[in-house]
């Protein structure tokens, strides 16, 4: 008897939440960030770093991906996630 698990069928769909929506989800938070930190959406130092912010988040989105018991949940909770987020990122640049 192997003690070794088989990989789970659905890390496809796991792989493409991951990808698209921990992307989307990676521009919300940068773009709250650019309204709400320091020297709001003007600061000219702010642009570099709100570039590169969004690769580890994404990263760390993908990586927590994998994590969920399945694809479908991880596919709802990142897409409510997003909502989420769009609705602060908007809530912010319209205040």
């Amino acid at each position: 008897m192997s003690s070794v698990t088989k990989i789970q069928p659905d890390w496809w769909s796991k792989s493409i939440a991951g990808c698209l929506l921990g992307f989307t989800f990676a521009l919300a938070v940068s773009g709250v960030f650019a309204w709400v930190g320091p020297g709001g959406i003007e600061a000219p130092n702010k642009v570099q770093f709100n570039m590169w912010i969004i690769a580890p988040i994404w990263m760390l989105i993908l990586s927590f991906s994998y994590l969920f018991k399945t694809g479908v949940r991880a596919i709802s909770w990142l897409v409510a996630l997003n909502l989420l987020a769009y609705i602060i990122l908007f809530a912010v640049k319209g205040s």
